[in-house]
């Protein structure tokens, strides 16, 4: 390098302050492309290595913004500022489909392998890019089958995880935020009854029979089976509704 002209010597030194390059490789791309810095530049990034390694650091970039300072994840506290740069209620739904599909194990909070694998998974690479996406995983639930994953995971990723059954406070405030989206009729009434002649914690039986009985019998029972094989849970909540009024038994 010291045998260079000031001029070359000047573009050898631009390409290691933009590239972070060494000198002999910063050399070595000035060369092969005639001593054109936006040529050597262009060539430079066109790397794939190179591309990987500057899209791997705006994601590490994006979870350091929001990584706890003591672990390395994302907590409740991050995911609420999360939520806040995403405009984004953190009880909205939307976030139930976010953790989803970071595969997220616990809830309230991401592990950096999920959060770095969930994003680059959905193509995010900014916070601008995650605006972006928010939409797209809310329109997601109104296919059928993706609506019942995010539902079955539901119960996995809110349950404590020495526990094989989900705590009833919890299995109520999940139940009313994903059947809202459902637009189930008898959701109240499910939650009271729940309540009051339950009032423990939901096994994962009754959990997920309880999507299906939502989606295939009418509001009105007018279809309900009573000789189908739903959980005594369920049958005892239709006598419930023909006991309260709110459905009438078929005299056929």
């Amino acid at each position: 390098m010291n045998k260079l002209g000031y001029a070359r010597k000047e573009k050898v030194k631009e390409f290691m302050s933009v590239t972070g390059a060494t000198d002999k490789i910063a050399l070595q791309f000035m060369k092969t492309n005639d001593w054109h810095l936006e040529g050597a530049l262009e060539k430079y990034y066109s790397q794939e290595h190179i591309k990987e390694a500057i899209e791997k650091n705006r994601w590490e970039m994006l979870f350091n913004k929001y990584k706890d300072p003591n672990v390395d994840m994302i907590l409740a506290d991050g995911i609420s500022r999360l939520c806040d740069d995403l405009q984004v209620d953190p009880q909205d739904i939307v976030m139930l489909v976010l953790s989803w599909e970071l595969k997220a194990e616990n809830i309230c909070e991401f592990s950096k392998q999920e959060f770095i694998g969930g994003v680059q998974s959905l193509e995010i690479d900014s916070l601008e890019t995650f605006k972006k996406t928010m939409p797209n995983l809310r329109a997601q639930l109104k296919d059928e089958d993706t609506f019942r994953d995010v539902y079955n995971f539901a119960f996995d990723w809110a349950r404590e995880k020495t526990q094989k059954t989900l705590a009833l406070e919890t299995a109520l405030a999940l139940w009313h935020l994903l059947f809202a989206e459902l637009e189930w009729p008898l959701i109240d009434q499910w939650c009271k009854f729940i309540q009051e002649h339950h009032n423990k914690a939901i096994t994962r039986d009754v959990w997920l029979q309880l999507l299906e009985f939502a989606r295939t019998v009418d509001a009105t029972l007018s279809n309900y089976d009573a000789e189908g094989a739903w959980p005594c849970l369920l049958d005892d909540f239709v006598e419930y509704l023909y006991e309260t009024g709110t459905c009438v038994k078929n005299s056929d």
